[in-house]
Parts: C-alpha cells; sequence; structure tokens
C-alpha cells in the first residue's frame, strides 16, 4: 500500500511538473507546417524520402521540396497542397498527367502457406493493408497497400514478398 501511495505521489508530481513546463516553454509549431501535414494522408510510409508525412510537410515548407511525392495520396492531395500554398498546381498536374509513362509500383503478397500468423506485419502496417487474426494466416489488401516494405522487417518466416506492378499516372 505504501509503495502505491509512493508512486501515485511521485506520479502526480512529475505530472504537475511537465504541465508547469509545458505552459513556460511551450513548443511553438508552424501552423502551416501542420496544415500541409493534415492534408498528407498519413500512411507513414516514407515514399517520399522523408521517415514520416510530418517531415514531409515540413521539408516542403522550409527546403522548397516539391510538392508531388506522396503516392499514396495522388493528385487530389497535390491538389490540396498547392492550393494551400497558393502554387500554380496546373502545372505539376498536367506533368503527371502528360508524362503517362509506366511508373513501377510495388506492394507485397504474403506467402501463405508460409504465415504463421504472429500478426506482426499487421501490427506495423501504417495503412491497415494487412488483415489476419492471431495465429492465422494473414493477407494483404492489394488496394489498400502502399508498399512501403515496412511488414518485411517485421516478419520472422520472410514470407512476404515484393510484387512490382506498372501502372500509367
Amino acid at each position: 500500500m505504501i509503495i502505491i501511495t509512493v508512486f501515485s505521489l511521485l506520479s502526480f508530481l512529475l505530472g504537475f511538473i511537465l504541465s508547469y513546463t509545458n505552459y513556460i516553454f511551450p513548443i511553438k509549431t508552424d501552423p502551416v507546417i501542420n496544415k500541409v501535414n493534415s492534408i498528407l494522408p498519413q500512411s507513414q510510409c516514407a515514399q517520399c524520402g522523408y521517415a514520416g508525412c510530418y517531415p514531409y510537410a515540413k521539408a516542403i515548407i522550409e527546403k522548397n521540396e516539391k510538392t508531388d511525392k506522396c503516392i499514396p495520396g495522388g493528385v487530389e492531395v497535390i491538389s490540396k497542397i498547392n492550393k494551400l500554398l497558393n502554387l500554380n498546381d496546373s502545372i505539376e498536374i498536367e506533368e503527371i498527367n502528360v508524362q503517362n509513362t509506366p511508373v513501377v509500383y510495388t506492394t507485397v503478397k504474403i506467402d501463405e502457406k508460409n504465415c504463421v500468423g504472429c500478426s506482426k506485419c499487421a501490427s506495423f502496417c501504417p495503412v491497415d493493408a494487412i488483415v489476419g487474426a492471431p495465429s492465422f494466416m494473414h493477407t494483404v489488401v492489394q488496394e489498400f497497400c502502399t508498399g512501403c516494405n515496412i511488414c518485411l522487417f517485421h516478419c520472422p518466416t520472410n514470407c512476404i514478398k515484393i510484387i512490382k506492378e506498372d501502372r500509367l499516372c
């Protein structure tokens, strides 16, 4: 009983100190970065070359990064970001549509014979494209897979394979 009381008081004291510190030294964030981040799909797939959506949004604002690197978001996200930043989006969207060249997208597929149902892949999938119950085989819903390949590193049986798809932009 004494231990619970001591940890409760310690938790309350540390919580109070953290709240007071946050009040005195608030974290300043750029509201434009937060608006761009809210437009991005939050899949955290890193296909844009950044660790996640917030670092990409920060790079768009601070480093003038191109707005067309979000593959899961597509043209709709590009258009929204360009409209928010008052950029001429017609040029970039036309470039994407006019290219009409095949782009290699990747998705993953689970070899269901070798899947042991550990569900580690499903827990790390940022877009919930892997479905299945623990101790049963899992499968990938191809329409939702962004090809981030994060699940590959967490599969203990190496039963996840990369599939390349050619799509036209």
